[in-house]
């Protein structure tokens, strides 16, 4: 019997292919899992109307961690259209599956690691165009991103429910909206937790005094979104007089602004953290800084279960080509062997990583997006033969 028994979850479009390229990786390291398959995606939610069915649910019930490879999302409207002629009509409501499973597993820490690795040709090089001879700046950031609750909850109403919509109209700063009709108005709600602002931000604390990082950065608005930005504020402002003791500098920059920051400076941050659509925005910046989505891994990680996926979507078009960067993902399949713990799988995370540095420096192998013309499956093969 296995060790571990891990969900295998592809996905949609490059989902198969990226993660047909880690299987090749993970055996060639001779982890010892079992490999479950687990149906999840868009393809499920057209026939039959459940992109997370319920026989999935109790895979994941029964299982170590999960690995997903990439997820198809689309608005109400295109989602409703592109189900099977007899489930139209229905009822049925699209909901992300990927948001679904943060929630159910209560996967309540999105952490999203973004690292420049030497010799990548698509390292930032700041100011490039005013010195093309410009040496790569060396990127080495983690972002917190709350995972359950925020923009991304799935609370939204349209047309809003009469109660929502007195509720709403005895406030003032209704009136541009008010007495125009319960279908004049779309509602998507933003919910923090005291419980939610004070584990992310706590993580995003603990994190940096165990790896022994200096500046953890909040990133928020809350001279705009007044109550839940300002209830993060506050719980991370308590929490930074907890850990300063440990060396810990905390500052805070709005979103807007730290887009440009860190185009600017990217090398002065280290941790941020951020609710959940803010920090699905700075980790893409992040992930633009060492090289784009095709070097970003993720974990979803709960008190007991946890999911790894890589940041980039599912990009259809590319779908069984085999074309695309499998870097992130294999760095997603490194940090579920750092999860997984114990001296074997740490050492397997450490020398996956390892590999994966030491093809993308040498740069003899690599996809279309680095400037070559390999495989999927062929860097996979690069990168499992230094790691095995």
């Amino acid at each position: 019997m296995a060790k571990y028994s891990i969900a295998w979850m592809p996905g949609d479009g490059i989902g198969n292919d990226v993660m047909q390229a880690t299987r090749l990786v993970l055996d060639a390291m001779k982890l010892d899992a079992e490999y479950v398959p687990c149906d999840i995606g868009w393809e499920f939610w057209c026939k039959e109307g459940n992109p997370l069915p319920d026989r999935s649910v109790k895979v994941l019930n029964s299982t170590t961690c999960g690995l997903f490879g990439a997820i198809t999302s689309k608005p109400q409207d295109e989602a409703k259209d592109e189900l099977a002629p007899e489930l139209k009509g229905k009822g049925l409501v699209y909901f992300s599956p990927i948001v679904k499973l943060r929630q159910m597993f209560n996967l309540h820490t999105n952490m999203r690691p973004c690292k420049s690795y030497e010799g990548n040709p698509l390292n930032y090089r700041g100011t490039r165009l005013a010195n093309p001879d410009s040496r790569d700046i060396m990127i080495d950031q983690v972002v917190f991103r709350e995972n359950t609750e925020g923009m991304y909850g799935g609370v939204e109403f349209f047309p809003v429910p009469e109660p929502v919509y007195t509720a709403l109209c005895a406030n003032p700063k209704m009136k541009p909206w008010k007495d125009k009709g319960l279908e004049n108005v779309a509602l998507s709600t933003r919910i923090v937790s005291v419980q939610g602002c004070t584990n992310i931000c706590r993580q995003a604390f603990e994190y940096a005094k165990r790896t022994g990082r200096k500046r953890v950065t909040l990133v928020e608005k809350p001279n705009v979104l007044r109550e839940t930005g300002g209830l993060m504020t506050r719980i991370f402002r308590k929490l930074a007089e907890e850990y300063k003791p440990a060396g810990i500098w905390a500052d805070e920059a709005n979103i807007d602004a730290i887009c440009m920051w860190m185009f600017k400076n990217p090398q002065d941050y280290s941790v941020l953290v951020a609710e959940n659509m803010f920090g699905d925005i700075v980790s893409d910046l992040c992930a633009g800084l060492v090289g784009g989505l095709g070097f970003a891994p993720s974990a979803n990680l709960g008190d007991r279960y946890a999911v790894f996926e890589p940041t980039h979507g599912s990009a259809p078009k590319y779908a069984g080509q085999y074309k695309v960067n499998p870097h992130a993902m294999l760095l997603t399949a490194k940090m579920m062997l750092d999860w997984l713990g114990g001296g074997a799988e740490k050492d397997k995370a450490a020398r996956l990583e390892s590999a994966i540095a030491r093809v993308i420096k040498e740069g003899k192998v690599k996809t279309y997006d680095m400037g070559g013309k390999n495989t999927t499956i062929e860097v996979a093969e690069e990168v499992a033969k230094h790691a095995g």
